[in-house]
Parts: C-alpha cells; sequence; structure tokens
C-alpha cells in the first residue's frame, strides 16, 4: 500500500509559502505517495497542485457538506460536514504530515498528530516550547525535498503504527 502523507497549512498563505508547498506536494507525489490535506485553498491548494502536476493522487479531507468545496485539483473529496474536527481525521490517515507555514488550524494538527504518534515534519511553520524543556518530536525540514524525504523516512519507520487508539 503507498503512503499516506499529510500536508498541512493555513488557508490563506504568503506566496513563498505557495512556493514551498507546491513543491512539497510534487516531492510527494514522485515517491509515489498519496498527498492527503484539508482539500481547500491555500497550503493547500498549492500542495494538491504540485502533486497533481507530477501525476499524484490528492485526497482532501473536506471541513463541509459538498466534494464542490474542493480545490479543482484534489483527486479523491472525502465529504466531513465535521469543520475543524475533520483535522482528526485527516492526522489518524496518515503515515506522517508535513506542516508548511501555518496558522491556529495547523498549530491543532500538529498537536493532534504528536499526541497520536503521527511523525510530523515542519517547514518553515511553528516552534512549539512545552513547559519543563520535554522534548518535541517535530522534525525540522529546510526545503521542500528535505520535508518530504525526512516524511517519508518516519513514516517508514513509524510503519503506520499509532501510539494512542484513543484521544487521552
Amino acid at each position: 500500500m503507498a503512503l499516506h502523507i499529510g500536508v498541512v497549512g493555513e488557508g490563506v498563505c504568503s506566496r513563498a509559502t505557495t512556493r514551498s508547498a507546491e513543491r512539497v506536494g510534487a516531492a510527494i507525489a514522485r515517491t509515489g505517495a498519496v498527498l492527503l490535506c484539508g482539500g481547500r485553498t491555500g497550503v493547500m491548494e498549492a500542495a494538491s497542485r504540485g502533486a497533481a502536476r507530477a501525476g499524484g493522487t490528492v485526497v482532501g479531507v473536506l471541513p463541509g457538506f459538498s466534494r464542490r468545496d474542493a480545490n479543482r485539483w484534489v483527486t479523491i473529496p472525502i465529504v466531513t460536514g465535521m469543520d475543524q474536527a475533520r483535522n482528526v481525521v485527516l492526522v489518524r490517515s496518515c503515515d506522517a504530515v508535513i506542516a508548511v507555514g501555518g496558522s491556529y488550524g495547523t498549530l491543532s494538527e500538529i498537536a493532534l498528530a504528536l499526541k497520536l504518534g503521527v511523525p510530523v515534519v515542519g517547514l518553515s511553520t511553528w516552534r512549539l516550547a512545552p513547559p519543563e524543556a520535554r522534548r518535541v518530536p517535530l522534525i525540522r525540514a529546510r526545503s521542500a525535498d528535505d520535508a518530504v524525504r525526512l516524511a517519508v523516512s518516519a513514516a517508514r519507520r513509524h510503519g503506520g503504527r499509532t501510539a494512542r487508539t484513543w484521544l487521552s
């Protein structure tokens, strides 16, 4: 089965973030992995475009009630009607997640993935400082290709295992 690599990031982003996300999407497609994202605008659309143009498959886990909400690059739209709660479905469906840039929704996806034991690679994203100087297992990438290489490697090591079966 192909790896499922998630790409998360803000719905409205800068040109630089858009370019990075598109490169991430294309690199994911070149590895033969399936790209999963929120299926809408910004980072999600740019990553979808990159993957689609490179011949990849894009799954959009949508917050609303219509497949028409998906950006035009999504191959398989998943309609959830769950708004932000769809982030759990997205993260649970991934072998690894790449966070590109990000706002508060991205932060929630990073936190969910870390809590659930799904590897997270960050590209120009949040820097987390937990209390008591605990280590945050957020893998830092320097470029789009580096992010995908690190995510694929982490996903293979992770082997589809989830550290926790419930959010507790």
